[in-house]
């Protein structure tokens, strides 16, 4: 009898085992097509859309009212978000989903034109993994596909329940990013200033 329930307990452990790398796998290679995207969107944006523009600062003035989009392989960008310490330059895309979230940051609410925008990213190593280690007086630009660049500054960093989305939408913050802890049960939120 303690043959037979040890060999289970061993067969189900091999399974497991089996099944938590074959999850191990299938992120990476998320994580991976997410990087390429990324990338590949950046490039577009920056050498063919923006560069089109005549590029205005957040001191001067936009005429926009309402936010601009490009539609690059089926899917609506907004702009690029720039995190030099984090040697991060991706592209967001102009509203949040969670098939969309798989490829790049999203525009979770708010806007870069009222200053209170809030940006949602994977915890990718190349999205929004690092935020965390982002410092108070950090820069982070966005500029939209329009060539109007917001320069802001980090001013504070939290940790928000996963489910705190009355805290994530408050205060009065210029942008927003944010990210999930793994697991899910936490948010890695940094508010930035102009």
């Amino acid at each position: 009898m303690k043959d037979k329930r040890g060999m289970f307990l061993m067969a189900a452990g091999c399974l497991c085992l089996t099944g938590a790398l074959v999850l191990m796998a299938f992120n990476a290679l998320e994580e991976q097509h997410a990087d390429r995207v990324a990338e590949a969107t950046v490039e577009v944006l920056t050498q063919q859309v923006i560069p089109q523009q005549q590029p205005t600062t957040s001191g001067g003035e936009t005429t926009a009212t309402e936010i601009q989009s490009v539609k690059i392989d089926g899917d609506d960008y907004i702009g690029v978000l720039d995190i030099p310490s984090l040697e991060l330059s991706l592209p967001v895309m102009g509203s949040w989903s969670d098939s969309a979230l798989k490829n790049s940051p999203c525009r979770y609410a708010g806007s870069y034109l009222s200053d209170d925008m809030i940006i949602a990213g994977h915890n990718y190593r190349r999205q929004f993994g690092a935020l965390g280690r982002l410092e108070t007086g950090d820069a982070v630009t966005f500029t939209d596909v329009d060539g109007y660049v917001c320069r802001y500054k980090v001013v504070a960093l939290e940790t928000l329940a996963g489910t705190d989305v009355e805290g994530m939408t408050s205060g009065d913050w210029d942008l927003t990013l944010f990210t999930c802890t793994y697991g899910g049960r936490s948010r890695i939120t940094v508010r930035c200033q102009k």
